[in-house]
């Protein structure tokens, strides 16, 4: 009698339990940053689970901790797999480096939920229950302060930004992702950076200012409750400091492949290569050629050369059976690159300094226009063509080229190719093209310098040294 009395008790109490939890678990709806999602009342507090908020944030778990990024800020959020104790403000959550007691993350049916008071308090958002919204970012002003021995630049901003930096020539800009903003100019009572300007690009901004020689600079975030703060600090003060590889465009990679062009009487291919080595050379670049009089490369190593190239230059001469093609002629490469990481940066986006690394069509074109007019001025007519499937130039991750000094088989070609005079004209436009490319390339990235690969009065004016 007993037993069957506490049956139904034991029924009775389960189904108010259930009742309990079906009263304290609820769904509802939610504007998540101007979307309308589902979010779930858990013990009078408001859940999203991961699957919705992968929208505005990242969301990893690293053991019993889930972790958060977004908007400039990381949190840390225990996991409790009981959700009523979860959805307390008992739990010791972290919020950038701020250890706080919050609501913290649980599990339901084995998905994953996360308090939304807790991340607007994390993320700097505005939370009220049903609407979670991001505050969009926006650049509220640009201060400075003038020092001993460096600048300040200070800007104001609505919530903490994505942003990027980096050095082209003197100038540094600043790129704030996505942030609101007006451009304009700053003048400052700064000796190092006397003025800034904002510019708009798409919906980016951009802050740049001429950085003084012999400075550095550096830039970091203060995060504050409220928003947030990006500091750019310029001048003497600060260490100089560079990606290595903007120290490398300084001390660049030439390199010259002369064919090996039998039955010709004179190698005339490595003499305009020899000749162009040692003017380069002389000048201070770093210049290696594919072989000698006795030995050559191995196509592997070849290879190699040209992968580490930043101006890979191969001459040839012109012969096919029959023909009577004649001329000088300066060849780009077309198509696909051979190398499949120098394609994929290629056809793909760009992130800062890699076209320093690999660069694009603009490059080899320049060199090429720039090469035909120092032929020119020598008094050497070049002609321009693309070629394809040439395995060397499709290495080279920077400018590229085919120099055809000639054809074999045209008689006036040959008499050319006999005078002297004409190899150390065309070894002169080989060297001054190069070195006027990468001058120019090189202060781009950071760094200029100097200096003037001559050959007497063939071969006036500056061109540069890089060391």
């Amino acid at each position: 009698m007993r037993g069957a009395f506490a049956r139904p008790l034991l029924l009775s109490v389960a189904l108010l339990m259930v009742g309990l939890a079906g009263a304290q678990i609820a769904f509802s709806r939610l504007n998540l940053a101007g979307q309308q999602v589902q979010s779930v009342n858990l013990y009078g507090a408001e859940y999203a689970s991961q699957g919705v908020l992968d929208r505005v944030v990242r969301i990893s778990r690293e053991g019993p901790i889930i972790r958060v990024e977004g908007y400039g800020h990381v949190l840390l959020l225990p996991l409790d797999e009981d959700p009523q104790r979860a959805a307390t403000t008992f739990n010791t959550v972290q919020l950038d480096t701020d250890r706080v007691k919050a609501r913290t993350a649980t599990l339901l049916n084995g998905n994953l939920y996360l308090p939304l008071d807790t991340l607007a308090r994390g993320l700097g958002a505005e939370y009220r229950a049903g609407n979670f919204r991001v505050i969009p970012a926006r650049l509220q002003g640009v201060s400075s302060r003038a020092g001993a021995s460096s600048d300040r630049l200070v800007l104001d901003l609505t919530r903490d930004v994505s942003f990027s930096d980096e050095l082209r020539g003197t100038t540094v800009t600043v790129t704030l992702e996505d942030v609101q903003g007006d451009a304009r100019r700053y003048t400052t009572r700064g000796a190092f950076v006397p003025r800034a300007q904002v510019a708009r690009d798409g919906d980016d901004l951009k802050l740049s200012f001429t950085l003084p020689p012999g400075s550095g600079y550096r830039v970091y975030r203060v995060v504050r409750a409220g928003g947030s703060r990006l500091v750019v600090d310029a001048g003497p003060g600060i260490p100089y400091t560079s990606p290595a590889l903007l120290e490398r465009i300084s001390r660049p990679l030439i390199v010259l492949d002369p064919a090996r062009v039998p039955d010709l009487g004179r190698d005339v291919t490595l003499d305009v290569a020899r000749r162009a080595a040692e003017l380069l050379s002389q000048a201070g670049w770093q210049v290696r050629l594919t072989r000698d009089g006795q030995s050559a490369l191995g196509l592997n190593q070849k290879l190699a050369l040209a992968r580490r190239s930043d101006v890979y230059l191969a001459l040839d001469l012109g012969r096919f059976p029959g023909t009577d093609r004649g001329g000088v002629t300066v060849y780009e490469p077309t198509g696909r690159a051979t190398a499949q990481i120098v394609e994929a940066v290629r056809s793909g986006g760009k992130a800062p300094y890699i076209d320093l690394a690999i660069g694009g069509a603009g490059g080899t074109r320049r060199l090429s226009e720039l090469l035909r007019g120092e032929l020119k001025g020598g008094g050497v007519t070049a002609q321009a063509e693309t070629v394809s499937r040439t395995l060397t130039l499709g290495e080279a991750p920077q400018a590229a080229l085919l120099l055809e000094l000639g054809w074999v088989g045209n008689e006036d070609d040959r008499a050319d190719l006999a005078s002297a005079g004409r190899l150390r004209a065309m070894s002169v436009a080989v060297a001054r093209s190069v070195a006027t490319y990468l001058t120019a390339r090189a202060a781009n990235a950071g760094r200029t310098v100097s200096g003037t690969p001559a050959d007497g009065p063939q071969a006036s004016g500056a061109a540069g040294a890089g060391q």
